[in-house]
């Protein structure tokens, strides 16, 4: 009985190479209700501030399968910005995956239930060990996904700049806190910002921008 138990406990499935169907669904359920978890104690107390132990308690699970699942704290942050950046790529048109993701960031400065994602990260940026791994988990997907936009050659590289200023907007409304930019209404900066976008991703015609809408094509 308790080897079976001990074999149940594994995350992986059950007795010597035997792979459960109904465990591997519970493993992942797990997982998904942990990642859950800490994305909301993230997202409330910023990466330093977390502990595993309050982690654990919101997902009602033990410590221990945590560090069993996700290895440590840095790379649960990771996680979590990864699942919750796939998330919202899902459910996401791309011409809209930016001005989403930039009112998220102005709507309030980071409330857990404004945009999770990018909560943790602008809580979580003065923490060196945090940093780069939750940089790259934040910008790659979306700067794919920012880059099929492009008609232009260095979509890529565009794609990046875009992802590198809505993350310096919302450090500098959100941590800095500098003014006018952490006081300005929100459709006033996304007015700005959006304008300027459809000019860095391609000339004014991204698919379905404003810009593309104003300025009628000159003929070749």
């Amino acid at each position: 009985m308790g080897e079976h138990t001990r074999h149940q406990d594994r995350p992986g499935g059950g007795p010597a190479g035997e792979d459960s169907p109904h465990r591997t669904r519970d493993a992942r359920g797990t997982r998904l209700r942990i990642l859950r978890a800490a994305g909301a104690v993230f997202a409330e107390r910023g990466y330093e501030a977390a502990t595993v132990r309050d982690i654990a308690g919101r997902a009602g699970v033990n410590q221990a399968l945590i560090f069993r699942y996700f290895g440590s704290k840095q790379a649960l942050l990771t996680e979590v910005m990864a699942q919750g950046g796939k998330e919202q790529l899902v459910s996401t048109p791309p011409d809209l995956l930016f001005e989403t993701a930039l009112r998220g960031v102005l709507a309030d400065g980071g409330k857990p239930d404004a945009d999770r994602l990018l909560a943790v990260y602008l809580r979580s940026i003065g923490s060196a060990d945090a940093a780069p791994d939750t940089v790259r988990a934040l910008g790659e997907e979306y700067a794919a996904a920012l880059a099929a936009l492009s008609s232009a050659d260095d979509g890529k590289l565009r794609a990046q700049l875009a992802m590198a200023w809505l993350l310096g907007i919302g450090l500098m409304r959100v941590v800095v806190g500098q003014e006018p930019l952490a006081s300005a209404e929100p459709d006033e900066i996304c007015g700005h910002v959006l304008t300027a976008l459809e000019g860095l991703l391609g000339d004014g015609n991204t698919p379905g921008g404003r810009a593309a809408e104003r300025q009628p094509q000159e003929p070749r």
